[in-house]
């Protein structure tokens, strides 16, 4: 299993999902204002190559990244683990929490339960 990202690397990854494959300048350009600077993102680029969380082609002097796991697989893992840490591994009380915060009525749970019977 691949480490945390911090809150830097996890909203430069959500660029590079977002982008698929592209350039340092593609990925800055989708990031929201207040943009980091060009450096700043290579740098976090190079440190989410490190961790294995993206690769890259180099063309020239310049190289084109590309995610290596899935934003679905890394958002899995996340949820994983805070079931773990804050559920007692049960998803009962991890649905159950959320159904309750975010007080939603029977017409709400009978709507998941129709997404989740429509996406087996």
């Amino acid at each position: 299993m691949k480490r945390e990202l911090t809150k830097a690397e996890e909203q430069i990854m959500q660029a590079i999902w977002h982008v698929e494959k592209g350039f340092a300048k593609d990925i800055l350009e989708v990031l929201p204002e207040p943009k980091p600077a060009y450096n700043t993102v290579l740098t976090v680029v190079r440190v989410l190559v490190q961790k294995g969380f993206v690769a890259f082609q180099t063309f020239g002097k310049s190289n084109e990244y590309y995610p290596t796991i899935s934003k679905d697989d890394y958002s899995r893992g996340q949820m994983q683990t805070m079931k773990k840490k804050y559920f007692n591994n049960s998803s009962k009380k991890m649905l159950s929490f959320f159904l309750k915060e975010n007080k939603l009525d029977l017409e709400n749970v009978d709507e998941i339960l129709k997404m989740i019977n429509d996406d087996e």
